[in-house]
């Protein structure tokens, strides 16, 4: 389960640092009709190496404050050994 805190419409999409124990994204896309959590899934499986349809958007539907499940084999020493970061890859 990864927590997140959106900020829809910002200029540029980021990820950007753990804070309050939430990953900040900020996201270009608006909120209304669920277009930022889409470009937030996205965002999370470019960063997770994982395809989007593994990204589940568990709770905060309507909120800043949101947790996706990822289905797929994530580990925490990923994190340890650098294999990832907090900058979205390119395309």
């Amino acid at each position: 389960m990864v927590a997140v805190r959106v900020q829809p419409r910002a200029k540029h999409d980021e990820v950007g640092d753990v804070s309050n124990g939430r990953l900040q994204i900020r996201t270009t896309a608006p909120p209304a009709d669920g277009k930022a959590n889409r470009a937030v899934a996205k965002m999370l499986a470019r960063l997770f190496r994982l395809p989007v349809s593994r990204v589940e958007l568990k709770h905060g539907q309507t909120s800043r404050d949101k947790s996706f499940f990822l289905h797929g084999p994530i580990t925490l020493s990923d994190f340890a050994t650098g294999q990832f970061s907090f900058c979205v890859p390119p395309d």
